[in-house]
């Protein structure tokens, strides 16, 4: 699965989802992790309610099934999880990615939480989607 944290240096989880330049992406499985990529965003990010920042950064995740993130708003996490994206908010601005990652990698090894398992689905089924079903039965 790719997992994604937003990080202003690389090691620790402590840039804000709107306000981030730099998202670190990871293939993680129960044999261990590798980095993928860094996605670069520009412009003017720090501008609170300017919701276009949102789009591509939620379009360049959309094969992540988390995003480990310092903070984020409410309506960049509902986009998120509209996505299938699961936001997960770090304990700390001093959560080592490394540390997140070896954790995942020993979780997946054993019994993941109901969120975990939630997250990993491969569609998982959105409320619209029920709704979708019940209205063509």
């Amino acid at each position: 699965m790719k997992v994604a944290f937003t990080t202003s240096d690389r090691i620790h989880i402590n840039a804000h989802f709107g306000w981030s330049k730099e998202i670190d992406v990871y293939e993680v499985s129960k044999d261990g992790y590798e980095f993928l990529e860094t996605l670069k965003f520009d412009g003017n990010l720090k501008q609170d309610g300017n919701e276009d920042k949102l789009g591509p950064k939620i379009d360049a995740l959309v094969e992540c099934k988390l995003v480990y993130v310092a903070a984020i708003g409410a309506t960049a996490a509902a986009k998120l999880i509209k996505k299938g994206v699961t936001p997960v908010k770090a304990r700390s601005e001093e959560d080592a990615i490394a540390d997140v990652l070896n954790n995942l990698v020993q979780t997946l090894n054993g019994s993941p939480p109901p969120w975990l398992r939630k997250a990993l689905q491969e569609n998982p089924q959105s409320f619209e989607n029920e709704l979708e079903e019940e209205a063509a039965v």
